[in-house]
């Protein structure tokens, strides 16, 4: 029996045009993501993976010279009547450095959950200690909580920034390159963490790995200068791509 995924859409993008000044970074972008899955994107630099990616929780706002046409919907709401703030914590980011703040463990996971007005010691040690299992940082850390994260290693610091976007309960957790600057085994454990997360979480990662896109992606989406090029089942994308370009670039034909 061939698996189908559920027919609940968590974001829909449509007609989407994303600028930066007089360049066009996406064109006519339609598609859609389901709930509790992992989707690939990949393609080549300057194919507008990472802008895609910025725009589903307005990163691309920042830059004054952004401008957007069309639509982006999650759960049916349009994301430019969210609030910036509410958009940001329903869709959380994980960069392709680790960007751990200059604090203790402990305060790193406990710092999102205290801007949003919990003060509860108790509460915020439990969503500490579960967001730090989810992502398989707990047994590294449970006797080092009080220790600066900057003393952990690159890998360690990459699942501490997961676990401090898992403490504000998001719906979608966005990764753009996350294993970037990881070694091969802490590269694993983030994969490892991804399609765990995957059970309660809908996630978009954006990687220049096509290995790593082949192994966790349920579906993947190729990029070409700002178009979709594709988008499928991950294994049908790797063995029987519909378009030429795909399989050039798997291939490593260019990019």
């Amino acid at each position: 029996m061939v698996e189908t995924f559920s027919d609940k859409v968590k974001i829909s993008v449509q007609d989407l045009h994303l600028w930066f000044g007089d360049i066009c970074a996406v064109k006519s972008l339609n598609l859609e993501i389901f709930e509790h899955e992992i989707l690939s994107v990949i393609g080549p630099a300057n194919s507008g993976k990472t802008t895609f990616l910025r725009t589903l929780n307005r990163l691309n706002e920042l830059s004054p010279n952004f401008k957007m046409e069309g639509a982006v919907y999650l759960k049916g709401e349009d994301i430019r009547q969210i609030r910036v703030t509410e958009i940001r914590k329903r869709l959380g980011m994980v960069f392709a450095l680790p960007m751990p703040l200059p604090l203790s463990i402990f305060d790193n996971i406990a710092y999102g959950p205290r801007m949003h007005g919990i003060k509860d010691r108790k509460v915020l040690s439990e969503i500490v200690e579960r967001s730090l299992q989810v992502a398989f940082l707990w047994d590294e850390a449970k006797d080092r909580l009080n220790e600066s994260a900057l003393k952990l290693s690159g890998g360690q610091q990459q699942r501490l920034c997961i676990a401090r976007t898992l403490a504000v309960e998001p719906e979608v957790i966005l990764f753009d390159e996350p294993c970037s600057g990881l070694d091969p085994i802490s590269t694993a454990k983030v994969e490892e963490t991804m399609l765990k997360l995957k059970q309660d979480y809908t996630i978009v990662l954006v990687t220049n790995n096509v290995k790593q896109a082949a192994r966790v992606g349920d579906r993947t989406a190729f990029f070409l200068m700002g178009e979709l090029i594709e988008l499928d089942r991950t294994d049908k994308i790797f063995t029987a791509p519909a378009q030429k370009k795909t399989e050039d670039y798997i291939m490593g034909r260019f990019g």
